[in-house]
């Protein structure tokens, strides 16, 4: 087993909508959805966002496109226009859930790597 950062198996999108910000993960290969459901959970959404997350976190799947739907509540202090921290808008979120360590098998290829092969 290795651990490696979710971007080298999904991309992910956000927005927000008043004070809430969704986040979404959506694999690269839908037979990496199994994995990054088990290991994407709200408590390690929490431990990337909870400094900046005042209300709950939601976790939606999407099985059928391989992707997870998150919405955090209460984490724009008080929405876009309301807010000084740019860096908060829900747009600027999705990078940073990137950043989060799944293991995975040995095996798995990493998009990083494949892409600096010429493969991708």
């Amino acid at each position: 087993m290795k651990t490696i950062a979710l971007r080298e198996l999904a991309h992910s999108r956000s927005g927000e909508k008043g004070n809430h910000s969704n986040i979404s993960v959506i694999a690269y290969d839908p037979a990496l959805f199994p994995l990054i459901k088990d290991q994407v959970t709200i408590e390690a959404v929490r431990g990337l966002y909870g400094p900046i997350t005042k209300g709950a976190i939601h976790r939606y799947e999407l099985p059928a496109i391989g992707a997870l739907n998150f919405v955090l509540e209460n984490v724009l202090e008080g929405g876009r226009s309301r807010t000084l921290v740019f860096e908060e808008s829900g747009k600027a979120l999705s990078s940073l859930i990137l950043t989060l360590r799944v293991t995975v098998p040995q095996s798995t290829p990493e998009r990083s790597q494949a892409h600096n092969k010429g493969i991708l």
